[in-house]
């Protein structure tokens, strides 16, 4: 039986970019590590026991999803920082709230959220337990 996740990947067009904003606003750990198959060095961001790897565009990593594309995925982080902080870090990077803070049902309660757009357009999900 499936217990948890470990890591999903995101496909984005500059890991530059996607490092700034996930590492630098949002607060996840950045680390480069190398891969047991190759010499090349991959690039993740790490929060909690989670981690998202980052695969660009033009330099995908196989096997990987058949169709990789940019602006595809929607998130949800949970966050013990307040909604209403998280309003001003978003605003204070002139990072435009695109929904809420708006009630949502998450996995295990229900969630106050507000919904924003990464680098490359993806859903990114703020949200805190009720």
């Amino acid at each position: 039986m499936i217990v948890s996740l470990d890591h999903i990947v995101l496909t984005v067009k500059s890991i530059a970019k996607s490092k700034y904003f996930y590492s630098e606003i949002l607060g996840l750990k950045y680390e480069e590590f190398k891969s047991e198959e190759s010499d090349e060095y991959r690039s993740c961001l790490k929060f909690g026991n989670q981690k998202i790897n980052l695969h660009q565009l033009d330099n995908l990593i196989h096997p990987g999803a058949k169709f990789p594309t940019t602006g595809s995925a929607d998130i949800c982080f949970i966050s013990k920082l307040s909604i209403n902080e998280w309003v001003k870090i978003l605003d204070k990077n002139n990072i435009k709230i695109v929904k809420g803070p708006i009630s949502q049902v998450g996995a295990n309660k229900n969630l106050i959220s507000i919904y924003i757009r990464d680098p490359d357009f993806n859903l990114v999900e703020i949200a805190n337990y009720k």
